[in-house]
């Protein structure tokens, strides 16, 4: 969803807690520093008259950035909310849409089975019909109901006993009987009497002499257990929203809740992602509406929606835990450092609290040392002081707060999608155990080994016939590379696809022994196996599961005469999943990983399947079955934020059925490079507790130098400039030099000052200019220069007790660090950079004197 600049935000304060909170302080200061320049022109408009400027622009500035702070506060919080629902959405109508794909090809097989056909045609007796239809009714679960009806609409056999049903005259039977292809139908229908709705798939069935229709297949859906299923897997079972789907009317055909929206109501929908407010029964909604998209071809039913809504009192609660408090410190402030690309509101908000913070900051350095003055410049001074450093606090909560609201819904959206990968990947794989288990009931192949077995080589018919089915599937199923079927001794009789891309045959393979044992030891047909990843599989063409089933002799069924393979075409089909997935996240990637971190399939190029992926958590390969995680790292010297979800199986898959193989889904986004310095720091880092306000203390100016915390007297100091102003002027060979800045007074240059890098000289490396790279312009004598430093800090008035010498060097001579200060009751040291020392050490530089050539201020 895009971020609505129109966005009306006073909707929404009222139900977000934290941003009332901060609008309410933010407004408070807007007016205390109104009411600072106010005292200040009224009582004492004269001793305050250098200071007015700083006040209005303090003024101008907070009320602009007042506005905008909680604009984005709001739209990151709305934003945030619309994407979680949206994910869920798409959660709700993509999986049902790649499930009911799968039973569209289904009835189409099922149609042409030559036993079902025989019997519905007339040919045969009933005999072994109940019991073929309980085998494919136990491997395919998500069907409760298989009927065979004739053309009369008279029901000749059904599975589900509660609900016998002897005849129909839905119009659906004629239409089917009219039709070369499938139909979907959902509706109420007299084949499901006890049900409201039936989501039916019926095909025509035709004789196998004549070709001519003889009757209808139908297969009902089990539509409420695979909803509630989809439902229990989405964030709407929190219960703080409820997911939906809609049809074509926008009425609701499925609810995660029907107790709080009920079946048959026709609601609101939101498809084009805005953050507008819908009303339904009395209640205040934000609302999500995705509409299906089509798989492999398939639509899915006409119209069908997925809808997530939540109440708006619900949408912003209070975070039990903030994600920010938990980063790295400089994670946090490098991923802050690319806040430009991926919030920008977020970095506007950062340059314009900079700006006012330099304002401020340089209000408080032109007030130091005045405060043995008149008693209303004092008070005034004092307020300044005080305000000044209580709005460093409020601005420095409330960029956290909202950069905290942008890393959540990163980090939220990165679990909710990769929860729907592996959700989709549990479906699709349900269906290829279902698959290799019914098709080893077919009556030919049963009968190709068993004549095989028996004779030692099968017929020349026989293999042709068996053949024709297996490519007969395969084209109904074309997430299959091939379908093989082997004897008990691993021989591959006969394959669809049988030509391999290497220019072989694999009719000239074999089924590797532990395989082949473990098949021959399968113990009935709801049994089966599926062969660990590996790309060394008979028949395989690249890395891929292959899944077997036995194949039992005709008449006998306790013994076992060989087996089916079936070749997953996996990389490209969950390839596939990933890319569909992450349609509208340009900056994502997605892979499917097994526990050791080995890539099965991937989006991003710099882990190929085939490859082992590089975590920066472990904890990101130890996710609990069914659970997700989520963490904000280093990623390939990418700032990213990096999801994983392992799957919890599909109602008998990998539950019940014995088989496990935990797959694992991420997902990585990016947010930009790594630096080598991290040094972008937020202003609130190191918190100082001034340790006295009277006449006789000491002000002091502090700033960044890369991590660490410097001062200089307040005295010392004029003003701080953006470092972006400064000019690159040849110094010729004056070292740490930078260029030139321009100082300014009532909107002329006055005159322009000579900046060095301080911290080159402190460390000896060069200073990387950041947003929140600033000049301190300080004057020794008849001496002004400018030093390059990271960030501002603040202005602090401190006791002549808290202030040390700092320990002398081996070898004398002046110290650029001669004092410590003893903050926060002796918690923090604060190094003082000491002026005379300074221009001394730069003087003694080879060249001439630092700051006395050339002169320019």
């Amino acid at each position: 969803m895009a971020r609505d600049n129109d966005i009306h935000i006073d909707t929404f304060i009222p139900y977000m807690r934290d941003v009332a909170r901060c609008e309410r302080s933010l407004h408070e200061l807007n007016l205390l520093w109104r009411l600072i320049e106010s005292s200040a022109k009224m009582n004492c408009a004269e001793e305050a008259h250098s200071m007015l400027p700083m006040m209005a622009a303090t003024r101008e500035g907070f009320q602009r950035l007042e506005l905008d702070l909680v604009h984005s506060m709001v739209s990151e919080s709305v934003h945030e909310v619309m994407s979680e629902i949206a994910t869920c959405a798409h959660h709700v109508i993509d999986i049902v849409v790649r499930n009911l794909y799968e039973r569209t090809a289904d009835v189409g097989f099922l149609a042409t089975d030559r036993t079902l056909c025989n019997y519905v045609a007339g040919i045969s007796d009933g005999r072994g019909i109940m019991e073929r239809l309980g085998e494919y009714r136990s491997k395919y679960t998500v069907y409760d109901e298989i009927m065979l009806i004739n053309t009369e609409g008279t029901v000749l056999a059904q599975i589900d006993e509660s609900s016998p049903v002897e005849g129909s005259l839905d119009p659906l039977l004629a239409q089917t009987l009219a039709s070369d292809s499938y139909l979907e139908t959902f509706r109420a229908c007299d084949l499901r009497p006890h049900k409201q709705q039936a989501l039916l798939y019926t095909q025509r069935m035709l004789h196998p002499s004549t070709g001519e229709p003889c009757g209808v297949l139908c297969l009902s859906f089990d539509f409420e257990g695979e909803m509630a299923g989809i439902f229990a897997g989405s964030s709407a079972a929190q219960g703080r929203s409820v997911a939906l789907l809609l049809n074509a009317q926008n009425r609701v055909i499925a609810s995660s809740d029907s107790d709080w929206v009920a079946l048959g109501v026709k609601l609101p929908t939101n498809q084009d992602g805005a953050p507008h407010l819908y009303t339904h029964s009395g209640r205040t909604y934000l609302v999500q509406t995705v509409s299906a998209t089509d798989y492999q071809g398939y639509p899915g039913p006409e119209g069908w929606k997925g809808q997530v809504m939540i109440p708006i009192e619900q949408a912003f609660g209070t975070k039990i835990m903030r994600c920010i408090d938990n980063l790295p410190q400089d994670v946090a402030q490098g991923l802050l450092g690319h806040a430009k690309s991926f919030c920008p509101p977020l970095y506007d908000i950062i340059k314009a609290a900079d700006a006012i913070r330099r304002v401020v900051w340089n209000g408080q350095v032109m007030t130091a040392g005045q405060r043995g003055g008149s008693s209303r410049l004092k008070s005034v001074l004092e307020q300044i002081g005080e305000t000044g450093a209580r709005t460093n606090v409020v601005f420095t909560q409330s960029i956290r707060d909202l950069y905290d609201t942008v890393l959540s819904a990163g980090l939220r959206d990165s679990q909710s999608l990769t929860q729907l990968l592996v959700d989709l990947l549990d479906r699709n794989l349900y269906e290829r155990a279902n698959d290799c288990r019914w098709w080893a009931l077919s009556p030919v192949l049963r009968q190709l080994l068993s004549d095989t077995a028996a004779q030692g080589a099968p017929s020349a018919e026989l293999l042709e016939q068996a053949t024709r089915v297996l490519e007969h599937i395969n084209s109904l199923y074309t997430v299959y590379t091939r379908l093989m079927v082997y004897d008990r001794q691993g021989r591959i009789l006969c394959a669809s696809h049988p030509d391999m891309a290497s220019g072989h045959s694999v009719l000239e393979q074999h089924i590797d022994p532990t395989t082949l044992a473990t098949v021959l030891q399968l113990k009935d047909s709801q049994q089966y196996h599926v062969s660990p990843w590996s790309d060394t599989q008979a028949g395989a063409e690249g890395a891929t599961y292959v899944y077997h089933a036995a194949i039992r002799q005709e008449g006998d069924s306790s013994v076992t005469v060989g087996g089916i393979a079936i070749v997953f075409n996996a990389i490209p089909e969950m390839q596939a999943m990933l890319s569909n997935a992450l349609a509208g996240k340009p900056k994502n990637q997605a892979l499917y990983v097994n526990r050791q971190g080995l890539v099965l399939a991937s989006t991003d190029p710099a882990s190929p399947p085939g490859s082992t992926v590089e975590l920066p958590s472990p904890r990101l390969l130890q996710v609990q079955v069914g659970q997700s995680e989520a963490v904000i790292a280093v990623h390939q010297q990418q700032y990213s934020i990096v999801g994983g979800s392992v799957s919890r199986g599909y109602r008998e898959f990998k539950t019940t059925d014995g088989y496990g193989d935990d797959v694992l889904a991420l997902s990585i986004e990016t947010f930009g490079q790594v630096e080598t310095d991290t040094h972008g720091l937020v202003q609130a880092a190191h918190a100082v507790d001034g340790t006295g306000s009277g006449i006789g203390g000491v002000e002091m100016a502090t700033f960044y130098v890369g991590a660490q915390l410097f001062a200089l007297r307040a005295e010392s100091v004029l003003e701080a400039l953006p470092a972006a102003a400064i000019s690159p002027v040849s110094a010729g060979r004056l070292p740490y030099c930078l260029g030139t800045l321009a100082r300014h007074a009532q909107g002329q240059v006055t005159g322009y000052v000579w900046v060095f890098d301080l911290g080159e000289l402190l460390t000896g490396q060069r200073t990387r200019l950041t947003e929140q790279s600033q000049v301190v312009v300080l004057e020794h004598g008849a001496r002004k220069l400018g030093v390059l430093v990271s960030a501002l800090h603040g202005v602090h008035h401190f006791e002549h007790a808290s202030i040390i010498p700092a320990p002398s060097m081996t070898g004398g001579g002046d110290m650029l660090v001669s004092e410590l200060i003893k903050a926060n009751q002796g918690a923090l040291l604060v190094q003082c950079i000491n002026p005379h020392s300074l221009l001394n050490t730069l003087q003694r530089k080879p060249g001439e004197m630092a700051v006395a050539a050339p002169a320019l201020e």
